[in-house]
C-alpha cells in the first residue's frame, strides 16, 4: 500500500471509503517508521505564480521568492 510513496508525496484517503479507518493506523505507522513525516497541506502547496510539471509537481515561476 505504500510502495509509490516517496519524499513529497501527498497521500489522499477518502474519508467515505469503506476500509479507512481500519488501514489508516498501520499506514501511517509504516511511513513513521521509513521516516517520513507529516505535515500540513498548507505548508508544501505553493501560493503565488506557479506551473504544474508533467508529473504533476508544482514548481515556482522563475523568479518567484514563492
Amino acid at each position: 500500500m505504500t510502495s509509490k510513496v516517496q519524499p513529497g508525496s501527498i497521500v489522499l484517503f477518502h474519508n467515505a471509503a469503506l476500509h479507512t479507518p481500519e488501514a489508516l493506523p498501520s499506514i501511517i505507522q509504516t511511513l513513521l517508521q521509513e521516516g517520513y513525516t507529516f505535515i500540513p497541506i498548507s505548508q508544501i502547496i505553493l501560493t503565488g505564480d506557479y506551473t504544474i510539471d508533467h508529473t504533476g509537481r508544482q514548481c515556482p515561476v522563475k523568479g518567484d521568492a514563492a
